[in-house]
């Protein structure tokens, strides 16, 4: 059990924040979306929740939003999995070192 080292949260957030903005700066490319629309689709579909007010339209979008899905939301809940164990681990530690004080 370790504690979460700056670093370790900004690896985790970086991956985060590298998924959001490859589908920002691609979906402008592959389906002519604006910034914000293609930002807007990025983070409703890393965030699993897909309104379905855009989706791809074009056969190489479609294929490029399912590795995007595939790999992108295993990305992002595995990062905010690793910080909320990582978060778990300390409270333990704490609770620990009370009990052998």
């Amino acid at each position: 059990m370790g504690k979460v080292k700056g670093t370790d949260v900004g690896i985790v957030l970086g991956v985060v924040v590298f998924f959001i903005l490859l589908g920002t700066f691609v979906y402008p490319i592959l389906e002519g979306w604006t910034y914000i629309q293609s930002f807007y689709f990025s983070v409703t579909t890393l965030a699993t929740v897909g309104y379905g007010d855009l989706h791809p339209t074009t056969e190489v979008s479609r294929i490029f939003t399912t590795f995007y899905i595939l790999i992108g939301v295993t990305m992002a809940v595995s990062s905010f999995s690793f910080l909320g164990s990582r978060r778990l681990d300390r409270r333990v530690e704490k609770k620990v070192r009370k009990k052998q004080v």
